[in-house]
């Protein structure tokens, strides 16, 4: 490539789903190559497939790049001056240079049945269309020239395959890599134009980056099998030396390293591979998200980052712009990255204690108003204390609900049995007596004063204050567990606490 050549990248993905974190990966390394290149990130939607185009995937895809922060400089939506930016509205485009290449002796009309195929297929359980069979099936290197013709005047059903050639070496240099050579021989005859007239990937994606001036192309490394195709393509459309730069991105690996981090292990192990939400309209299968789970988008850009890079130092927090600055591609390893969603949550942990408190603010609150609190009822201010009450014990924004939903809501369900057993009149008087005091109370109502005031009523019943801390603690909170308890009686207000206190009484009594 052109050394000289204005940085052009590309993230495409196909509308059949959710977005793997892969996938944002491989957006999030182009849009950082582009911008600490002042290139262009470009989205386009390959669609070509249309028996796996799944309605609502596009969208999906726009809402999770702009969830990220990974915004494209062109797209479907953005437009720009290389559109269209669907594949499937660029249909046109594809079949001429599909028939260019049968005309040059790289492709070839294949007519042979899906039915006939299959056939072959049950015969043969390795079966590949190549050099070594080519000949004996249904196409135009095998039929007469007669025949093609006439199977093409009455519009039979029929393929386009490129003409892989035989005993050559096809080697290119990838920027991560290096050196790859593949063997042709090894190669099939893959299909570039369907029966429908859409074109297959393999073509698609050649005739695009080369309409589109792509300058490198960053995609994960299963696509790395695809290459030799691509790069055949390149030089048989006679642009070879026009060909982007290619990097093969490391996999995303399981937990334990023994392959690829799928949505089936996500469920199986109890956590998200997505980037946001996604219900499958067919099956209304939800599979949940990083962006619902309780991830900031800073966060989870972070943790990406660094699966399969770093800068070479110790730093592990960084900024969309700390990244850009960073970002280089002699730092991205060749093997695997295992995925540890522990250190994912660390990631997360990591950026709620310094986010922006005005957005941190809104963040909560819409945790607050998912589970049912009044928006009219929840003031900013009181966020703010709660968050620097519990946030060195949450991970996830949805860990403000789940520390700290008793200073919303009267929690109804108690953790009775923790103190039952050792529960007598004694202590039932105590309660109720500490509840008249309270309903009565005439002091500042602050944590020193409760607690000072609580402490002596303690001491003068005799009772160890051990013994009368868990009860008021499970009767303003539900259970074992918060910040400081008279932390929390303040900021529940006198009368919440009485409230609490004359359930708990009930309660227990039962």
């Amino acid at each position: 490539m052109n050394s000289s050549k204005k940085v052009r990248v590309r993230f495409a993905p196909s509308p059949t789903g959710g977005l793997h974190l892969g996938g944002v990966r491989t957006a999030l390394f182009n849009y950082l190559f582009a911008k600490k290149h002042n290139g262009s990130f470009i989205l386009r939607i390959e669609d070509t497939d249309q028996s796996r185009f799944v309605p609502g995937a596009e969208q999906y895809i726009v809402d999770c790049l702009n969830w990220c922060g990974i915004l494209p400089d062109e797209s479907p939506n953005e437009g720009g001056p290389f559109g269209p930016y669907r594949q499937s509205e660029r249909k046109s485009n594809y079949r001429q240079f599909a028939e260019q290449l049968i005309k040059d002796g790289h492709a070839y009309y294949a007519f042979d049945t899906p039915e006939e195929l299959a056939k072959v297929r049950e015969k043969e359980p390795n079966f590949k269309y190549s050099h070594e069979n080519r000949l004996t099936l249904k196409n135009s290197l095998s039929l007469s020239q007669e025949e093609v013709s006439d199977l093409l005047n009455a519009g039979a059903p029929h393929t386009i395959r490129i003409k892989v050639p035989k005993n050559q070496i096809v080697t290119f240099e990838d920027l991560i890599r290096g050196t790859v050579s593949f063997e042709t021989n090894l190669l099939d005859d893959k299909v570039l134009l369907k029966a429908d007239g859409m074109p297959t990937y393999h073509l698609a994606v050649v005739v695009d980056d080369k309409a589109m001036e792509i300058s490198h192309v960053f995609r994960g490394e299963e696509w790395l099998p695809s290459a030799p195709i691509h790069i055949l393509l390149w030089k048989y459309l006679g642009w070879e030396n026009e060909q982007p730069s290619w990097a093969h991105l490391p996999l995303i690996l399981k937990p334990d390293g023994k392959g690829k981090l799928s949505k089936r292990d996500g469920i199986r192990l109890g956590f998200p591979v997505y980037a946001m939400n996604w219900t499958d309209p067919q099956t209304n299968e939800l599979t949940q998200g990083y962006k619902e789970t309780g991830f900031l988008p800073e966060a989870f850009v972070n943790l990406l980052a660094l699966l399969g890079w770093n800068d070479g130092s110790e730093q592990e927090i960084f900024t969309i712009q700390e990244l850009i600055e960073s970002f280089s591609l002699d730092r991205i390893a060749k093997g695997g990255a295992r995925f540890d969603y522990t250190k994912a949550c660390w990631f997360n942990h990591q950026w709620l204690q310094t986010y922006p408190e005005d957005k941190l603010t809104t963040e909560l609150r819409n945790v607050l108003i998912a589970n049912g609190i009044d928006n009219k009822q929840i003031k900013e201010d009181k966020i703010q204390v709660i968050f620097h009450l519990i946030k060195d014990r949450m991970n996830l924004l949805t860990d403000f609900w789940d520390q700290g939903n008793f200073f919303f809501k009267q929690p109804l369900a108690l953790d009775i049995d923790s103190v039952h057993k050792k529960w007598n009149e004694e202590k039932s008087l105590f309660f109720k007596e500490i509840s008249q005091e309270f309903q009565n109370f005439q002091n500042d109502w602050n944590q020193e004063v409760i607690s000072a005031f609580y402490k002596s009523k303690i001491k003068e019943s005799g009772m160890k204050i051990g013994e009368l801390m868990l009860p008021f603690r499970i009767a303003l909170v539900g259970g074992k567990f918060g910040p400081d308890v008279f932390v929390i009686a303040e900021q529940l207000g006198k009368q919440e606490v009485v409230k609490r206190l004359d359930y708990f009484i009930n309660e227990i009594s039962k």
